[in-house]
Parts: C-alpha cells; sequence; structure tokens
C-alpha cells in the first residue's frame, strides 16, 4: 500500500493536460517581452510600453487558437541565471504577466530566464499563474553567457510547500536549449531525476531558439517518461508540427508564428491559426 505522504505528493502532480489547459494537446503560445528595465536593450521607455507590447501579441495568440501563454523576459540578453536576476527585471516581469492575465482569459504559464527558480514561483504566485516552466530543475550545466547553473528542485520545491503554493504546476525542461548538461547526464538520466522529484510536464527542445529537437529524441523522451506529459519546447512550425504531436503531449511556440518567421517580431496571427490548424491534424 502506498503510504500516505507518498499519496500526497502524488496527488499534488497533474495527471493529463487537460487539468490546466482544457484539452490534452495544447497549443502553448510564447508572449516575449521586450527588454525589460535592467537589460542592456532597455532604453527607458517604460512599463506601458513593455505591457502594450505584450498585450498585443497575447491578443493574437488567444484570437489565433492558442489553448495557454506563458510571460517570458525573451530579451533580457545575454541571460543572468538563477539567484543572479535582478530584482527590477522579476518585478517588471510580474507587473506585465498580471496585465496579460487580466486581459486574455487563458491559463497562463511563466518562464524566467535563465532558470528563475523561487524568483519564478513567486512572480507566478502574485500573478495567479497556473504553471512555471523551470529550465534547470535538476541536474548542472553551463548556460550560453557563461553561467554555471545547477537544478533548483530542492529550494523551489520546499518554497512552493511554505508559499501554500503547490497549485502552481512545474513543466521542466529536460535537456535545456541555450545549455550544455554536465557530462554523464544524459537524457535518459535527466528525465528519471526530473521525474523523481515531481515535475508536472517534461520540455524537450533544440539546441538554441528556434531550433527543433530530432523527432528521435523526443520519442526516446515519450518512451523515457512514463505517465509524465512531454511538450514540445522549440522549433515547431506549421510544416513540421503535425510529426511532433503525434508523439508529444503538447506544444510551446514562439519564434515561428512572429511577422516573418522572426523572433523579434510581434505574433502573426494567420500563422498562428495555420500553426494552431496543423497542430491539431487540420
Amino acid at each position: 500500500m502506498t503510504p500516505f505522504w507518498k499519496q500526497r505528493l502524488d496527488s499534488l502532480r497533474i495527471q493529463d493536460l487537460n487539468e490546466i489547459f482544457r484539452t490534452s494537446k495544447p497549443v502553448i503560445g510564447m508572449v516575449h517581452c521586450i527588454p525589460l528595465p535592467g537589460a542592456p536593450g532597455y532604453t527607458g521607455y517604460g512599463m506601458q510600453t513593455i505591457i502594450d507590447h505584450a498585450l498585443r501579441d497575447a491578443e493574437a495568440l488567444a484570437e489565433g487558437g492558442c489553448d495557454g501563454l506563458i510571460v517570458e523576459n525573451m530579451w533580457d540578453i545575454p541571460f543572468r541565471a538563477g539567484p543572479h536576476i535582478p530584482p527590477e527585471s522579476i518585478a517588471a516581469h510580474a507587473v506585465v504577466a498580471q496585465r496579460v492575465r487580466e486581459a486574455v482569459p487563458l491559463p497562463l504559464g511563466i518562464n524566467l530566464v535563465h532558470n528563475g527558480g523561487v524568483a519564478l514561483l513567486g512572480i507566478a504566485l502574485a500573478t495567479g499563474a497556473s504553471f512555471i516552466r523551470v529550465c534547470m530543475f535538476t541536474g548542472a550545466g553551463v548556460w550560453d553567457a557563461g553561467s554555471w547553473d545547477e537544478g533548483c528542485a530542492a529550494d523551489l520545491m520546499r518554497r512552493r510547500k511554505e508559499l501554500h503554493a503547490e497549485h502552481i504546476k512545474l513543466f521542466a525542461d529536460v535537456d535545456k536549449k541555450h545549455s550544455v548538461r554536465f557530462p554523464g547526464i544524459d537524457l535518459a538520466t535527466h528525465i528519471e531525476w526530473t521525474t523523481f522529484f515531481g515535475a508536472d510536464a517534461l520540455i524537450i527542445s533544440g539546441r538554441m531558439t528556434g531550433d527543433a529537437p530530432d523527432l528521435d529524441k523526443v520519442r526516446q523522451a515519450r518512451a523515457l517518461a512514463g505517465p509524465t506529459p512531454i511538450l514540445l519546447g522549440s522549433g515547431t512550425t506549421e510544416h513540421n508540427i503535425g510529426a511532433f504531436m503525434e508523439v508529444a503531449d503538447g506544444v510551446i511556440v514562439g519564434s515561428s508564428i512572429k511577422e516573418d518567421g522572426e523572433i523579434a517580431n510581434p505574433v502573426d496571427m494567420t500563422r498562428v491559426r495555420n500553426f494552431v490548424r496543423a497542430a491539431r491534424g487540420g
């Protein structure tokens, strides 16, 4: 018989993405914030300009048929990692996410790159988000800007309990883009560690933003993950999403649904509609 404490922990994990998105195979659109205060690209244009850009993209994603959104500090480049993310970025991110949640009635997720951890949880709790994307939940590695980083599972799970925030679900990357794993942490090991520590869903991505993972890698991840849902985290287009969705349980999409397919451009609603149609086999 499963011990009572294990039953409680198991009960916190979603069994199906339908519990959040009202569909078992969601399309989740990215709301990429323009540079937030403190980022090299920020020139003092103020929060309202940032909010206006985010709302425009969020509304286009919703009207195009997405099932959920993630608000991310995409243009705070070069990225800082973990505890080095500055407070002005965290505060601004929360303000933008709150406005998006108020304006668009879709399940909301938060991603604070790289690997925002407890700060990421704080944004989600303050804004009423349903889930967070955790870039390095377990394991260790080096990010593109040179920061060495390690999994945040121990601190994140304890803080989630302390804050009475166990309703916020954890979507965790394995073999995350923009990073290189510590030698010896292969895909199977990373998936085993990440599911063992309580992730609700796993995210599989390519090498960098806009790069698709190899389809065989997705198949391998699907076989290794057991009942844990698998989401695609980069590089999907209306032309390849059909094959990927035969294996995966959902997709997070950003680059290919922008105007001209360029990630820095605004969201193109026509591209969103075409992508959603293809993802659903239309």
